[in-house]
């Protein structure tokens, strides 16, 4: 696989996490499935607030981040020097976290594609844990930076080089992953509010492409970190 073929991957894992999150966000309760940061903030608004529930619920979505990320650590392990551009490693918790989408696709349209506020909580620690999963595993290219979903400091990196003048090419592929992660969650709102059993469809089709075309890739060992910086 080369280096161009990953960025147009991680570009679409960016995607995934804009639509999960939209879809979390609307669907099932107002929380995020993947921005932890902001999840903190409405974290200490419902407690100011003594809005119960909500803490409820924000709980649920950073309990089922934590546990993805764990399973994610120990599933694509850490970055190593012999590495393919691609490890397998990171197409096997890819592929956990596509059996993740699938449960919640399953129970989305049991429920029909509606869920009510008591699945609220679990449907959203199962979507968190998937992109807790997501979060880790990418860890593995050992690329510093490199994120699908927590992205404030992606955005920070964007415009200090541009400010800087560093050439536009040092700031493509984060840009191109900022712009999947608002894409995703435009198409995921779109969906939610007009179309909501396509929903989950998306995800899987999305992630599906990357394990799928991440599983055919090339042997090449060499690796380069300074070809994607985010």
């Amino acid at each position: 696989m080369s280096d161009r073929r990953r960025n147009h991957l991680v570009v679409l894992l960016a995607l995934v996490s804009g639509v999960t999150d939209a879809t979390g966000f609307l669907a099932l309760g107002g929380a995020f499935t993947s921005v932890m940061t902001g999840n903190m903030v409405l974290l200490g608004v419902a407690v100011g607030s003594a809005d119960a529930s909500l803490v409820g619920l924000l709980l649920s979505a950073f309990g089922g981040y934590v546990v993805g990320a764990g399973v994610g650590t120990r599933l694509a392990g850490t970055a190593r020097a012999d590495d393919e551009i691609w490890p397998a490693a990171v197409t096997r918790a890819l592929g956990l976290e596509l059996g993740l989408f699938a449960i919640f696709a399953v129970a989305w349209w049991l429920l029909g594609s509606d869920p009510s506020t008591a699945w609220a909580a679990p449907l959203l620690a199962l979507t968190a844990m998937a992109l807790g999963l997501q979060s880790s595993a990418i860890l593995r290219f050992g690329v510093p930076g490199l994120s699908t979903t927590y992205l404030t400091g992606t955005l920070t990196t964007v415009v200090v080089r541009l400010v800087s003048r560093q050439p536009l090419h040092t700031v493509r592929h984060s840009t191109l992953i900022l712009a999947g992660l608002v894409a995703g969650a435009a198409a995921g709102a779109a969906l939610v509010t007009l179309l909501p059993a396509a929903a989950p469809l998306l995800q899987l089709g999305l992630l599906g492409t990357v394990v799928a075309v991440a599983g055919r890739r090339s042997r090449r060992p060499a690796r380069d970190h300074a070809a994607v910086v985010a």
